[in-house]
């Protein structure tokens, strides 16, 4: 009996070595220069262009989770709760404690990788009744309801991850048994039927772990060997005893990567709309790759697309050739080995991207003239803004309801000559080199010539000099006020010039001819008359006082009877002699400002 028990361990030993090593050869072997073979054409699907990239960093830049990765869907850690029995076999075995005990265990297994744990594992186990064998084969009550047997056993694991939730594994453990002693129930003398032992202890067996979610899963079964070497009560002498255990709970799965996923691709268009002519790219995100698998993109869909491993294109050619609408293109990805597929399938993931072509936008204008209202034969600025939502080339033209418009730019040049005078309609038309076009409208005025007419000689205030008796040719304070006001005007319109004419009395006129025949007889260069006196008697004023340019100042003698001085007010281009008649230039040469006596105090007139 002992030595089949250590042949037992021993091949479940040489087992677990030889599986652990096979495990590690496999993925020796998959991590081998195998893996950059170049892809075989038959492995990919006929009828699409191939992209072939080798290793993930070439297609993707950083990693993502790959399905069949070498620790992907692997626990870091694994705690195991559950319900365990023991059995002895044979079951009445002599000196075997283990009878048949209910219990519990749990154990910690640290996952060095996918396939090679360290397993830390603890036993509790309870028994109320014990068997005897030989003569004596009932069962009697013991005191030992609470805990009976302790196990602690530590050792490697071996784990097949092969499949995606089923985890096979096998173990071997060792470490050590406590059984504590056995009491009968209600004895009151010498009732240790057993008393606490130590043994060594070992198992090897394996279990099947099914994987519920990401960080659980359900232990199905673990059965194992257990091997302990307990003293025997009756001898003292140390044997080896075999027994069974079978345990089934729940696994906890902690900081651990995620499970196994498969290949996932997504593809966009950018951009999204387009007009016919402009280039559109179209980029694959595959997710999920093994770096050590071959990886083939595949591209169809849209007439003159070309792909390049995760990127297809439409140049400028091909988008010309589209009709306005939605377009989609097939994108596609898989990853494999080549001649290989029976042993592990190609992967594959499938998605699509949009892009619409839209129709060409016809351009708008605008349209204004300046002036808006010309003379006839006078011209006018048209100025066109056009605009093309695709920023196509756009030409100008003009049209003219009358006259004529010159120009084929964005400025063009209105003439109004041979037109007749009212309002006159434009258009401004545009187009590009799709042949879309659009035109706008403005207007402007020929309004008729107004000449306006010439300026005319403005009487002004005039000047009484009838008060002063005794020197009715002097300039008074009456009459200053009304010079000043001359001289304001003379002031405003610069270009203006003024006309004094001086009036004189019948008696004056009479004594003025007496004077003038005796200047005449005598020759004499001055002569004094009344009316001329007066009028260069307020030219003196003017001048000397208001500081008017005497070059501005005309003064003439005109007809009326009276004692006065009228004033004129001539613009530029009115012309004097023109608007007032029946007046005479006086001489100035002859006439001087009065310096002296009125002429009627040195020459009385007679009665």
């Amino acid at each position: 009996m002992r030595l089949s028990a250590r042949m037992i361990a021993t091949a479940a030993f040489a087992f677990f070595l030889m599986s652990a090593f096979n495990l590690c050869a496999e993925d020796a072997a998959k991590a081998s220069g195998s893996d950059a073979k170049a892809l075989d054409s038959s492995a990919a699907e006929p009828g699409a262009p191939m992209f072939f990239v080798p290793m993930r960093e070439s297609s993707m830049g950083a990693a993502l989770p790959y399905s069949g990765g070498p620790d992907i869907g692997v626990p870091r850690y694994e705690l195991f709760l559950g319900y365990s029995y023991l059995q002895a076999v044979p079951k009445l075995a002599a000196g075997n404690r283990l009878v048949w005990l209910n219990g519990g265990s749990a154990s910690v297994a640290f996952n060095v990788n996918r396939h090679l744990g360290l397993v830390a594992d603890f036993g509790a186990y309870t028994n109320s009744q014990m068997q005897f064998t030989g003569a004596y084969t009932s069962t009697v009550n013991v005191n030992n309801s609470n805990v009976a047997v302790l196990t602690y056993l530590f050792g490697p694991r071996l784990s097949f991850r092969k499949y995606d939730r089923i985890t096979p594994f096998a173990q071997v453990l060792f470490g050590g048994v406590r059984a504590n002693q056995v009491i009968l129930t209600g004895c009151t003398s010498n009732c240790t039927l057993l008393p606490a032992q130590d043994s060594f202890s070992m198992t090897a067996g394996g279990g099947l772990d099914l994987r519920i979610h990401r960080h659980f899963a359900i232990r199905m079964i673990q059965a194992e060997y257990l091997m302990t070497r307990f003293a025997s009560y009756t001898t003292g002498t140390t044997g080896t005893q075999n027994d069974m255990r079978l345990s089934a709970g729940i696994v906890f799965r902690m900081n651990g990567n995620p499970a196994p996923q498969s290949v996932a691709l997504a593809c966009s268009a950018s951009p999204a709309a387009i007009f016919p002519g402009d280039p559109v790219t179209v980029t694959a995100t595959a997710g999920n790759l093994d770096p050590k698998l071959n990886v083939v993109y595949t591209w169809a869909g849209v007439p003159g697309l070309n792909g390049n491993g995760t990127t297809a294109s439409l140049d400028s050619a091909a988008t010309a050739a589209l009709a306005p609408g939605s377009y989609t293109v097939n994108c596609g990805v898989k990853e494999g080995r080549p001649g290989k597929e029976g042993l592990r399938p190609w992967e594959s993931a499938a998605s699509t991207a949009g892009f619409t072509v839209k129709a060409f936008e016809p351009p708008t204008i605008s349209c204004t003239a300046s002036p808006l209202t010309i003379a006839p034969g006078g011209t006018a600025t048209v100025t066109s803004v056009g605009v093309s939502p695709q920023n196509l080339p756009l030409t100008y033209s003009y049209t003219t309801t009358a006259g004529t418009v010159s120009g084929s730019g964005t400025t063009a040049e209105y003439s109004s000559a041979g037109a007749a005078t009212g309002a006159v309609g434009i258009t401004c038309n545009v187009q590009d080199n799709k042949g879309h076009s659009a035109s706008a409208n403005t207007s402007l005025t020929i309004v008729p010539l107004i000449i306006p007419p010439p300026p005319k000689t403005q009487a002004l205030c005039t000047i009484s000099l009838s008060t002063d008796k005794k020197r009715p040719m002097r300039v008074d304070n009456e009459a200053k006020a009304c010079l000043d006001q001359v001289a304001l005007d003379l002031k405003q319109q610069a270009d203006a010039k003024a006309v004094l004419v001086g009036e004189q009395t019948t008696d004056e006129a009479a004594v003025t001819a007496k004077e003038q025949q005796r200047a005449l007889k005598h020759k004499h260069a001055t002569v004094d008359m009344f009316a001329a006196q007066r009028a260069v008697n307020a030219k003196d004023y003017l001048v000397t006082e208001q500081g008017i340019d005497a070059s501005r100042i005309s003064v003439a003698t005109g007809s009326t009877d009276g004692q006065t001085v009228e004033n004129y007010l001539v613009p530029s281009g009115a012309t004097f002699s023109n608007d007032v008649t029946g007046t005479t230039p006086v001489d100035e040469t002859a006439v001087k400002p009065q310096a002296r006596k009125p002429l009627a105090e040195r020459h009385p007139m007679k009665k």
